[in-house]
């Protein structure tokens, strides 16, 4: 049994209760299941069993940490629509993603659901004000990683704010620049709510004096986790992935650690053709097949481990600031899942 089974057999049924009572909350009847469908599709939970288990980390029963624990997943989850209908995207989780299944529109009204349900579990925190600040905070924080990530893509989007600001093809020229760009990215788009998942229980019980250790913790774990992410989106097995393979390719990213490492080693022609494949109107299956034969030219897929690695190991050094206790544990072995993971 590896770790988030046993967390899923502690908080699982606790966590899911709190999804459906701040989703449920006066929905129509006739809305009902296409509002759900989002969080009853499966998941890792992750972001609310650390919530939780930051909770007993710092010393105080997990059950207090509830509210927050919904918000965090409930964030995920409205992140991932909208995330889903920018990208086109029809499978989330081997399943259909909220608009291949229901639609734009309906996606759309279902994310404005999903917000404001995230207000109704900020409410039942224990501090409010500061929950709501620091939601906002997290939520904009992604929002700016989104734009990041569109603005790192090579070519493909149509909109003019994006077609005008494209950084893709400028940062080309500068690896250092293009690297840098790539992990304040990812530090917003999915280390802030793997940070905010981190204090999220700290907050709940009241322990400040945990906060600062489980912020540094939560960053370098939302770090080495979308490192990992990368490198399983092009050399993944997507029975185990639950997301189409090669999908950064498809959608013709720049913001993929294993294209950033390949493009730095590759030679000038090897690199013009990846580049020429990203640069396709239409990436076919055989394009992708083409493109993960030039990056296993070179040691891209080594190099981003190694990287999720270095950010695994910032991540565990912060955690020794909060002594030992079978939660702190949990944390520790919640790493050590993220960066071998498979799914």
């Amino acid at each position: 049994m590896d770790i988030l089974d046993k967390l899923h057999g502690l908080y699982g049924r606790e966590i899911d209760e709190q999804l459906i009572k701040y989703l449920g909350k006066d929905v129509n009847e006739e809305f009902r299941e296409a509002v759900i469908y989002q969080v009853s599709t499966g998941g890792k939970r992750l972001r609310p069993l650390i919530t939780l288990t930051t909770a007993g980390a710092c010393g105080s029963d997990y059950r207090i940490a509830l509210p927050a624990a919904a918000i965090v997943e409930l964030i995920h989850n409205y992140s991932l629509i909208y995330d889903d209908i920018i990208d086109e995207a029809l499978l989330r989780r081997n399943k259909p993603t909220v608009r291949a299944k229901y639609g734009d529109n309906a996606a759309i009204l279902i994310g404005i659901w999903y917000r404001e349900a995230i207000e109704e579990a900020i409410l039942d925190t224990r501090d409010p004000v500061s929950f709501a600040k620091e939601t906002a905070n997290t939520i904009r924080a992604i929002d700016e990683g989104e734009r990041l990530d569109i603005l790192l893509e090579y070519s493909g989007r149509k909109d003019p704010y994006f077609t005008e600001n494209r950084l893709g093809p400028r940062l080309l020229g500068n690896w250092g620049a293009l690297y840098d760009t790539y992990i304040r990215m990812i530090g917003l788009k999915t280390a802030a709510l793997i940070r905010a998942a981190s204090v999220f229980g700290a907050m709940s019980v009241g322990a400040n004096h945990c906060i600062r250790a489980l912020s540094d913790y939560g960053t370098y774990l939302g770090l080495a986790f979308q490192v990992l992410d990368d490198v399983l989106d092009v050399f993944g097995d997507v029975r185990k992935f639950g997301k189409e393979i090669g999908k950064d390719i498809k959608e013709h990213k720049l913001g993929n650690a294993v294209v950033i490492m390949a493009l730095r080693e590759l030679n000038d022609k090897d690199k013009e053709e990846l580049l020429s494949i990203l640069s396709s109107g239409v990436i076919t299956d055989i394009d992708i097949k083409r493109a993960v034969e030039l990056i296993s030219k070179t040691n891209a897929r080594e190099n981003a481990l190694r990287l999720a690695r270095d950010f695994a190991e910032r991540s565990e050094k912060a955690l020794g600031e909060l002594g030992s206790n079978e939660y702190v544990e949990d944390l520790r072995e919640i790493l050590r899942f993220t960066v071998t993971r498979e799914f």
